[in-house]
């Protein structure tokens, strides 16, 4: 009989310690795979009609209709235009920070910027030296603001 509790007792224990052990490793994985997807996204900007498509991992976002550029880290595109600003190259500092290098379609204006992860659907980019961010807007440049909020969407 008390062989019998013992046995209970220590099966008891080593199902809850391996349950433990497995809810610790599910959410380590979750964790992981945020971090990893951090930079590889959709992001939109409804106010200002513009989008981030990325992958800055495996940089290999093709332009639709575009298919001159190759593969890339992503590009800003224009709703409803095929205008966009080429990511030419990334650098993922970590995974709430990204420096972009980014040309405009014709390649005659080139720029630096930041893209930040604020949080899980909020990223905001910050543009550094080099031009200015401007797209077509009812037949005219709309030059961005220097901080453009995104919000994830995929």
């Amino acid at each position: 009989m008390i062989v019998t509790k013992l046995y209970h007792t220590l099966a008891t224990v080593m199902l809850t310690m391996a349950l433990s052990t497995l809810g610790t490793l599910a959410a380590s994985a979750q964790n992981d795979v945020k971090e990893k997807d951090s930079f590889r996204a959709y992001l939109i900007n409804n106010l200002y009609e513009v989008y981030l498509r990325i992958n800055l991992y495996d940089q290999n976002v093709e332009v639709p209709g575009q298919s001159l550029y190759g593969q890339l880290p992503g590009y800003l595109g224009k709703q409803r235009n095929a205008f966009c600003w080429v990511i030419v190259s990334c650098n993922v500092k970590n995974e709430r920070e990204a420096e972009l290098q980014l040309i405009n379609d014709f390649g005659s204006e080139d720029l630096t910027a930041t893209l930040t992860r604020e949080n899980d659907t909020l990223y905001t980019l910050r543009q550094g030296a080099g031009s200015t961010l401007k797209v077509p807007h009812n037949g005219k440049w709309r030059k961005l603001p220097k901080s453009l909020h995104f919000v994830r969407k995929k």
